[in-house]
């Protein structure tokens, strides 16, 4: 059966979609882009504060569906520019320094307001 999941510790959706979709111990979080969720503004700095507030996005929904940061299998993180891709790293890194999940990274020409960085997340029951 299929579950929305909804944390006023995430961003609130800025479109027709969900923060996370939870089917059959599967966890979909959409896109995660680095808004403040009380403010709903970007934060500021550059692509490590970006990363940073997008992982918290993230673990706020994993928080809120019963899922960690180690139950994530996959992301997809999309780029404003491949330069920021070293930056973006270092701290991805620190959200997921055992076990990583499977990743891909692209760079692509522009993003939802502006941002430098924007993050999708599947996450799975063990």
């Amino acid at each position: 059966m299929k579950k929305i999941i909804f944390t006023e510790k995430a961003p609130k959706a800025v479109g027709p979609y969900s923060q996370a979709v939870e089917m059959n111990g599967t966890l979909y979080i959409a896109g995660q882009v680095p808004l403040d969720p009380q403010s709903m503004k970007v934060v500021e700095g550059g692509i490590k504060e970006q990363t940073q507030q997008v992982l918290k996005n993230v673990g706020a929904i994993l928080e809120a569906a019963g899922y960690t940061y180690s139950d994530v299998v996959k992301s997809t993180c999309l780029l404003a520019n491949m330069g920021d891709f070293k930056l973006m790293n270092e701290v991805y890194a620190q959200f997921y320094s055992e076990n990583p999940p499977a990743r891909a990274a692209f760079a692509v020409k522009e993003l939802p307001l502006g941002v430098l960085i924007e993050i999708e997340t599947i996450a799975m029951r063990g």
